[in-house]
């Protein structure tokens, strides 16, 4: 008796532990995001990385890009109240590029032509240009919970320092939000596992207007320049760039959607109600970092953005190895091809299964 005894509180212990330990197991990432909403890539992509069992999302940081920060960050706030995960938290961050603005580039397009999509700045084929401080009505409804106090790049050091070389980077926006947790912190990327990128382009074979005759310009790059630069001469272990090459090989076609809708989950009604017939820019990126095995063809290249006002200004910069300048540029696996049909069966089970369960805890609580 004494030692069945024994062995029931081992089993009951090794049970205890094992809760734990598979917490522990999941891959922490901070989704650093320009999130326009309702739906669309960007929401699509977040929905993706927290509706995966592998992953543990610390934070969500939201970054003005397709749209303004503040519109952006209650977007993201209500699409967590939507699916029940309130416990991620959403932090603000950067307003404006660094260094470039809508007022200059405005000016710079009397040079030299004019620039087809400019996201927050331009809003094409979504809503009336409004000011970075006002929120649009929201077709979803305005959230009941608020943003986090603490800022974007603040939090961003923080979860490398708590975690460090465990946290993943997944940055589908302009790079600004980077680019300050690197001034508050040089050893801020060397601290991360590894930086995940939806941005650049180098040669996409495409008859799309917006890239066709401008090939190596691509928005999450070309909105701030400077900041580009800076992440991508900084020391990360890791850095993988999902760019417009690859990514207007992918669509959310009609079927995609209507097998996302046969799901009964929130997510998946909000994503059938508010999706978008575009390409899947970021949701390429997010879950190609689940699972990498649907790339079919990878490149290493160096990879810069030009910072000369120019007419290049914001282009991106890519050598193969041997050709680079030698100026601090760093070595980057550029996803090139896929199986698109394991691709989307991927997505849509990612974006139909049931939502993980919120994570109690009052570090990850929005305040």
């Amino acid at each position: 008796m004494s030692r069945m005894r024994s062995i029931a509180l081992l089993l009951l212990f090794a049970g205890l532990v094992a809760l734990p330990l598979d917490a522990q197991g999941k891959r922490r990432v901070v989704i650093d995001q320009d999130a326009a909403g309702p739906g669309g890539t960007d929401m699509q992509a977040i929905l993706a990385l927290i509706n995966s069992p592998e992953t543990d999302v610390l934070g969500i940081t939201v970054v003005t890009g397709d749209a303004w920060r503040d519109e952006e960050v209650q977007h993201t706030l209500r699409l967590l109240e939507i699916i029940g995960r309130t416990d991620i938290p959403v932090l603000p961050g950067a307003v404006f590029p660094l260094v470039s603005s809508k007022e200059y580039i405005a000016k710079w397009e009397t040079f030299y032509g004019k620039i087809i999509y400019q996201g927050a700045w331009n809003f094409p084929g979504r809503h009336p240009v409004h000011g970075p401080y006002e929120i649009p009505p929201m077709p979803e409804g305005a959230p009941t919970i608020k943003a986090s106090t603490e800022d974007a790049a603040h939090f961003m050091v923080r979860m490398v320092h708590q975690y460090p070389h465990e946290v993943t980077i997944y940055a589908a926006g302009p790079m600004t939000d980077l680019a300050l947790a690197i001034a508050l912190d040089p050893q801020f990327p060397e601290l991360t596992k590894e930086l995940i990128v939806m941005g650049g382009s180098m040669n996409p074979q495409t008859d799309d207007p917006e890239f066709n005759l401008s090939p190596r310009r691509e928005f999450n790059f070309w909105m701030d320049p400077e900041a580009s630069h800076a992440v991508l001469h900084a020391h990360w272990p890791h850095i993988v760039l999902t760019p417009v090459d690859i990514s207007v090989k992918t669509r959310m076609e009609k079927r995609l959607i209507e097998q996302v809708a046969k799901s009964p989950t929130p997510l998946a009604q909000y994503v059938a109600k508010y999706a978008e017939a575009n390409y899947l820019w970021d949701e390429l990126a997010a879950v190609a970092w689940l699972d990498p095995s649907f790339i079919t063809k990878w490149q290493k290249l160096y990879v810069d953005v030009e910072v000369d006002h120019g007419a290049s200004y914001g282009d991106t910069l890519a050598w193969a190895p041997g050709h680079e300048p030698g100026m601090g540029e760093v070595l980057v696996d550029v996803q090139k091809d896929l199986d698109k049909e394991k691709f989307y069966k991927e997505y849509v089970d990612l974006l139909t299964r049931p939502t993980p369960q919120a994570r109690p805890g009052p570090a990850k609580e929005n305040r």
